[in-house]
């Protein structure tokens, strides 16, 4: 157990020395999972009882590590409710994801001592998959820990990503990992030298296809001529001052100002911050919004100017017409948003809800579960959870440019952002407030993973974030510009519009989909094994 335990842990520090924001030792990836494999192999095969249980505390125990280590930023954001409370609070998401990569390495168990090693590690991949698609599905949603996020740093080698998302790196990872176990186990086993031979032809093919395919379409990759002159403000406003220290009018003028001091008459958009206008406000009565006013008079330089800026927004019902929406007085309901907003030179304004909301600070998982209401409160969310929309949003120009407007939280979801360019968007504007988490890797994190949406939908990516770190990202995932952190500035560029689909676009996270769709066959073929094996026979499990 000891040893097992060693080598999971060897693996957990492997994955995390390789995760973003980490660069040049991203190749780690194809070796940080061997460890678990081995682990696991010899526990299968001890005499040991209570395998199964073995192999689930084990394999917790190096994801729990790597996932801490990878996320340890996660504190920051709820420690303002207290020290106490923020540790258990923060255990969590550190823990979450590795219960679910554990249940996936029990199921592989399961399959392996119920058919062959084949067959077992063909399910593992799709168990993992499953898990994966599960953590990006459900209430407690947290995708962050994808394994196909691990190349963010180094997206020169997943320029495929445009025809299989994140979910195709997944996939890579672990058919290298498995191939390289394989391998060693052919040594220990004393394998034939042709078995080990196919094996190695099968890495080298596995390794260098993929990777020499990214790199050629990488170098290769030329935009088409299609600019639009954007200009993304940072205004540096302390997240934790911005509502109550600062008034709103000078807020707004931080906002403008750096947009004046770079703007041209020809600029299309102005990209401003998520929550940029902190004062909730009636989406219904916009137009005698001071803020509203402020802007509207700022465009009046920029015929063909656009504001994206993120809001605090609500509305009012005479009816309970949404889920979310909670009482107040005089028989009315309200629900609030967190808004972005695209404001130009003419009475039309243009809404999207944030719909991709953050568990317990701004939505309550499992709502119906009432007695979980005061643990996720700590999280900073209200008593109910925010509204929202169910499809994501395009905001169009009067001159018919398509822009996805993308909120914070919402810039993991590949397939989300993709239903939007494939609805018309020909960029993504990404509006966050990473400044909760202070200056650790999470911002960069973050801003790493907005280059995979750029390859897998080909479009420029325009991101304002408060505090930083905004940026310009092109259609090969390359940031063209940024800004530094915790600063207040402004910068400019003239992006290429896109009109194109790609293979992921037009199909999504077909990869998940497919993978959950063996999983379960997998876990009822592992059910009815159990239900009809007699005990004396079934390994222990």
């Amino acid at each position: 157990m000891k040893k097992n335990l060693i080598l999971a842990i060897f693996s957990g520090l492997l994955l995390w020395l390789a995760w973003p924001p980490t660069q040049y030792i991203t190749f780690l990836l194809f070796v940080g999972l061997v460890p678990m494999l081995l682990a696991m192999e010899s526990i299968i095969g001890s005499a040991d009882k209570n395998k199964g249980k073995q192999i689930f505390t084990v394999t917790f125990v190096g994801f729990f590590i790597w996932n801490v280590l990878s996320i340890y930023w996660v504190y920051n954001a709820v420690k303002m409710v207290g020290e106490i409370v923020a540790i258990p609070i923060s255990l969590i998401p550190y823990s979450l994801g590795p219960l679910l990569m554990a249940s996936a390495c029990w199921l592989y168990f399961r399959l392996r001592v119920a058919t062959n090693r084949t067959v077992g590690l063909v399910g593992l991949v799709c168990f993992w998959i499953a898990y994966e698609y599960l953590h990006q599905s459900w209430p407690l949603a947290f995708p962050w820990m994808t394994l196909g996020n691990g190349f963010a740093v180094s997206h020169q080698w997943v320029q495929w990503y445009e025809y299989t998302g994140v979910y195709g790196g997944t996939i890579w990872i672990w058919l290298i990992n498995i191939l390289i176990f394989l391998f060693y186990m052919s040594l220990s086993e004393a394998q034939t030298a042709i078995h080990r031979k196919k094996i190695v032809i099968a890495f080298f093919a596995g390794l260098i296809l993929p990777l020499g395919f990214s790199l050629t379409r990488y170098y290769a990759y030329r935009e088409l001529l299609n600019p639009s002159n954007v200009v993304i403000a940072q205004p540096n406003i302390d997240p934790y001052a911005k509502e109550f220290n600062i008034p709103v009018r000078q807020q707004i003028g931080i906002l403008t100002h750096l947009s004046d001091s770079l703007a041209q008459k020809n600029t299309e958009y102005f990209i401003w911050p998520e929550t940029a206008i902190p004062d909730a406000f009636s989406e219904d009565h916009i137009e005698t919004n001071g803020s509203y006013q402020q802007i509207k008079s700022f465009l009046n330089k920029y015929k063909n100017g656009n504001v994206i800026t993120g809001a605090e927004t609500y509305k009012i019902y005479n009816t309970q017409q949404t889920e979310t929406a909670r009482p107040m007085d005089g028989n009315q309901f309200f629900d609030s948003f967190n808004t972005a907003i695209n404001i130009e030179n003419s009475d039309n304004v243009q809404f999207y809800h944030k719909s991709k909301l953050v568990p317990g600070a701004e939505s309550i998982p499992f709502a119906s579960l009432s007695f979980l209401k005061p643990v996720f409160a700590h999280l900073g969310g209200a008593a109910g959870s925010y509204g929202s929309q169910p499809e994501p949003g395009v905001f169009y120009t009067q001159s018919g440019i398509g822009a996805d407007p993308v909120i914070c939280y919402e810039s993991i979801w590949g397939e989300y952002v993709g239903k939007a360019v494939l609805k018309g968007a020909q960029f993504i504007a990404i509006i966050t407030n990473d400044g909760w988490w202070e200056n650790t890797s999470g911002k960069d994190q973050h801003l790493d993973y907005a280059k995979l949406r750029a390859i897998e939908n080909r479009r420029w990516v325009c991101r304002s974030a408060n505090t930083g770190i905004s940026a310009f990202i092109n259609q090969r995932g390359d940031v063209v510009k940024h800004t530094g952190w915790w600063v207040r500035t402004a910068i400019k560029d003239d992006i290429n519009l896109n009109s194109d689909l790609t293979f992921y676009t037009k199909h999504g996270d077909y990869l998940a989909k497919i993978g959950t769709f063996f999983a379960l066959l997998g876990m009822i073929w592992i059910l009815v094994r159990i239900k009809y094996t007699p005990r004396k026979k079934e390994i222990a499990a």
